[in-house]
């Protein structure tokens, strides 16, 4: 069995993701923001160390063979302001507080989850120190951008990289890349057309300011699809997917998700929203939290399902050196 720690854990999307093989348990998860570490909870055994990185020691870690970390994405996201690295508030730096782990625990692979934006932010430079830092503390790194709609059989655009860093070379040699695999999983699989949901998730005349319902009512023919507000008009999804979710998913903000239904046109629910990352449907959302955070934590997530393929992938390169 290989220990993971995980670090930015969010709601343990990546963190189920590895412990749906067997090879690998969750030992330790790190996350500064109470809101998704309660959603973790209610989902998990682990007690999650809610503090800032930056205060976390190594040797207040136990040791672990994987490190696993969704870094915070916003300071290289398309949505941000792709500051990278100088970012005002510190999101970029905290690359390097992993650095600083990486170099007193010796993990022997290291997975890193990023926004697709990563490879091309600042002419390439931020992915570069990237990728040097990691091979400075010798790891060979396998970088993928992976789409959710490709390679998790989810229908959402979502696109993503991956990066896997290996300390063993022959471990390297032996990982396989994963391979596009047929999307099954219709919308309706995640999303629930027919039954009725609570009435704070329809848009009906007057709820709105402006002519928002009487555009979605025009604009909003097709119950097989998925539509979004985006500022001033209805935009719809051609492709038979969900668009990316994003962190202001579900505030009244431009990315709203909606859906046509018999009875009205509605939002995608929190639940369903979790849906759309690959999540179980028993995954428990707190009772007690609003919307509005439950819309943000699965926006930051992750792909549950892409997860899954690449820890098996690791974890089979992993038995071919070391059985």
């Amino acid at each position: 069995m290989l220990k993971c720690a995980s670090f930015f854990a969010g709601v343990g999307g990546i963190d189920k993701g590895f412990e749906h093989n067997e090879l690998f348990k969750v030992v330790y998860a790190n996350e500064f923001d109470p809101y998704p570490v309660k959603t973790y909870e209610l989902n998990s055994k682990l007690k999650v160390d809610c503090r800032d990185i930056k205060e976390v020691q190594p040797d207040e870690i136990p040791d672990f063979d994987v490190m696993l970390a969704g870094f915070p994405c916003q300071a290289f996201s398309v949505a941000g302001y792709r500051k990278g690295f100088e970012d005002e508030k510190g999101r970029g730096t905290l690359f390097f507080e992993l650095v600083r782990i990486i170099e007193a625990k010796e993990p022997e692979i290291v997975f890193l989850e990023n926004v697709k934006n990563l490879v091309g932010h600042d002419n390439g430079n931020t992915f570069r120190v990237i990728n040097e830092c990691l091979e400075q503390n010798g790891y060979k790194v396998y970088p993928m951008v992976l789409n959710a709609m490709e390679y998790g059989n989810i229908p959402q655009n979502r696109e993503r990289i991956y990066l896997v860093c290996f300390k063993d070379e022959r471990v390297y040699q032996n990982f396989r890349p994963l391979m596009p695999i047929p999307l099954k999983k219709k919308l309706s699989d995640i999303i629930d057309f027919k039954t009725k949901v609570d009435d704070k998730y329809y848009y009906t005349e007057g709820k709105y300011k402006g002519d928002i319902y009487e555009q979605l009512v025009a604009a909003m023919d097709d119950e097989n699809a998925v539509y979004q507000w985006r500022r001033k008009y209805v935009r719809k999804n051609k492709s038979g997917v969900v668009p990316t979710l994003t962190a202001n998913q579900g505030e009244g903000g431009h990315n709203v998700c909606l859906i046509k239904t018999k009875h009205g046109i509605r939002k995608m629910t929190p639940h369903e929203c979790f849906n759309t990352q690959g999540f179980s449907k028993k995954f428990k959302l707190p009772k007690d939290m609003s919307d509005a955070r439950l819309y943000k934590q699965a926006g930051n997530s992750v792909c549950v399902s892409v997860i899954e393929r690449l820890a098996d992938k690791i974890a089979e390169a992993y038995k071919a050196v070391n059985a």
